[in-house]
């Protein structure tokens, strides 16, 4: 259906109704500046929201302590997310669906204009035909009427026997020239009507037709890019439901990760003390003038109830605690007036022993990591020496020497927790385990392979029972730089020597060995190897080996890729590390 030729007449009121539509689009597009502006304060809520609960970076070890504390913490992370989505959608509502309605607004006020003038125009031609119609009417009435009156004039001189021949011929001759002018007049108004009612019917069977389909078709394409727009927020919405989606089955999933038997266990690992439970209380015989020691004979410390934690007495010291909140409703609390001793001798026994491993892990770690920044400075600096045009090799000599220190200060440090440890356990160490490596893998897990012996060597001060063991200059120290750089390989070590090994031996009688087959040097066999490939000895202390033999491990590798073997012919020596595969007997331990 054509707006022209069913509303020919409704020019104003379709004039009318296209600026609705535009003022529609305008309040649209404040509806989507809202919604958007809605979308990311909900976003910013959230995130808010998530911020505020999340762990602090000193809480977020406890955190995964717990697996309720923990998933509550992947809900987090995927509300985090969740969060972004809804930024999403604003952004693309912005970027896409809001730039085209205020394109299509700005399109349709430029058509309107255009139409309203077009059609303002045609209705102006009309206005203008209709009056010159009317005008040529006028002239026509006005002329009809002055003929008549000339003619009646006519009439009654020609009646009139008091008016001469000449007077009544000039009457005649007035009325034939009124006469004439009203043909005259009566022939334009014809031809001016004629005009005036074709212009007519052009006017609303073509032209305003015209402007009426431009209107309409302004109109309906307006309400199709208003139903484009629609769907594609829909469409925006709908994108990301997946991504929302996810984030919900990421929430199911983190509760279904929550596990009360777990957690049960973790608090028992994290509290467990050590202590044995009280023995029964003696009898205190009053008659008896004897002093009855009441004190627990299964070694428990006196006060131990009174030094729980989380006991009645405590409640005072937790109330105060939990004043200073922190984490998930304040349940990580630690008191920043308590510093724990070095040696963590003021934990008992079960947390401490996990403090020091956790302490000498921390250690370990940081050993390798410095042990392989030494590796690449040593390897850029035989890249510096073979081709001096990349960069001077002396320049590196500081760094290495500071990294070798700092090698140093961590060995040190590693091995007085280990001596806490070695007195904690009261256990003593074969002399053959007392060694320092460079490598991770050196210093076993087990807590028996780090334990120290509290029994000095003749010529030592004796180790007192209550304090570390302290390590002297005895103990042999990590490779230096010299032999890390020797023409770009590790020098290998020296068989240690026989003599000074005998002299040792004559005190290792006063140990006991926890385990391990010591060999007739003082090395324990610590664990088999078998070779990778093939390997001919080519230097001093160096052992050949064959493709698959196996061999016993005397002495793990110190990091500068050695290992000390023995050959079922009871030879040994060192052989390449990277050439065997080693399995140690502390693993089976663990």
């Amino acid at each position: 259906m054509s707006w022209g030729t069913e509303l020919w007449d409704q020019y104003d009121t379709i004039a009318t109704h296209t600026l609705k539509g535009i003022d529609f689009c305008e309040r649209f597009t404040h509806f989507l500046k809202d919604r958007c502006s809605i979308e990311l304060k909900y976003a910013s809520e959230l995130k808010k929201l998530v911020k505020s609960y999340q762990p602090k970076k000193k809480e977020e070890e406890e955190y995964q302590q717990y697996s309720w504390a923990a998933r509550f913490w992947d809900v987090l992370k995927e509300l985090h997310d969740l969060a972004g989505q809804h930024e999403v959608i604003a952004e693309n509502t912005q970027g896409q669906v809001m730039k085209d309605v205020q394109s299509l607004i700005s399109e349709m006020k430029q058509q309107r204009r255009k139409d309203l003038q077009d059609g303002a125009k045609v209705q102006d031609q009309l206005r203008e035909s209709l009056a010159k119609l009317d005008k040529s009417r006028k002239n026509y009435e006005k002329a009809f009427k002055m003929a008549e009156k000339a003619t009646d004039d006519y009439r009654k001189a020609d009646a009139d026997i008091n008016l001469s021949r000449a007077e009544v011929e000039k009457t005649r001759n007035q009325m034939m020239i009124k006469n004439n002018q009203c043909d005259e007049s009566k022939n334009e108004y014809a031809a001016q009507l004629q005009q005036t009612n074709q212009h007519q019917r052009d006017h609303y069977t073509q032209q305003m037709p015209s402007v009426f389909q431009q209107m309409q078709s302004m109109e309906e394409n307006r309400i199709n890019k208003i139903k484009s727009m629609v769907k594609q927020i829909a469409d925006i919405e709908r994108s990301v439901i997946p991504i929302i989606n996810t984030c919900i089955d990421g929430m199911v999933k983190a509760s279904d990760g929550i596990s009360a038997e777990e957690d049960s266990k973790a608090v028992i690992d994290k509290y467990k003390s050590g202590f044995p439970i009280p023995a029964d209380i003696p009898f205190e015989d009053l008659s008896n003038s004897s002093v009855i020691d009441t004190s627990n004979a299964n070694g428990t410390p006196k006060n131990s109830l009174d030094n729980r934690k989380g006991t009645v007495s405590d409640k005072k010291k937790n109330r105060k605690d939990k004043k200073g909140g922190g984490g998930l409703f304040g349940i990580f609390t630690s008191s920043k007036g308590e510093e724990s001793k070095e040696d963590f001798s003021d934990l008992p026994p079960n947390q401490q022993r996990k403090a020091l491993n956790r302490k000498i892990d921390e250690f370990k770690k940081e050993i390798a990591r410095e042990t392989a920044e030494r590796e690449g400075m040593l390897k850029m600096k035989d890249v510096y020496v073979n081709n001096p045009a990349l960069g001077d090799p002396n320049a590196l000599e500081k760094k290495i020497e500071e990294n070798a220190q700092k090698i140093d200060s961590l060995q040190a440090e590693m091995r007085k927790y280990q001596g806490y440890l070695a007195n904690m356990d009261a256990k003593p160490s074969p002399v053959g385990q007392r060694r320092n490596s460079l490598s991770d893998d050196s210093i076993s897990q087990s807590s028996t392979n780090m334990e120290m012996s509290q029994t000095s060597l003749p010529g030592q001060p004796p180790v007192a029972a209550n304090e570390p063991e302290v390590y002297t200059d005895e103990w042999p120290e990590p490779p230096s730089d010299e032999e890390f750089e020797e023409e770009g390989t590790v020098e290998i070590r020296k068989k240690p020597d026989k003599k000074a090994i005998d002299d040792e031996e004559d005190h290792v009688g006063e140990f006991e060995h926890a385990e391990g087959d010591f060999d007739e040097e003082g090395f324990p066999v610590i664990g088999t190897c078998r070779a990778l490939y093939i390997y001919e000895a080519g230097n001093e202390g160096s052992v050949a080996m064959t493709e698959g033999e196996e061999m016993f491990v005397l002495e793990q590798d110190q990091g500068d890729g050695w290992t000390r073997v023995r050959k079922h012919d009871n030879s040994e020596g060192f052989v390449p590390t990277s050439y065997i595969q080693c399995h140690f007997y502390d693993q089976d331990e663990v």
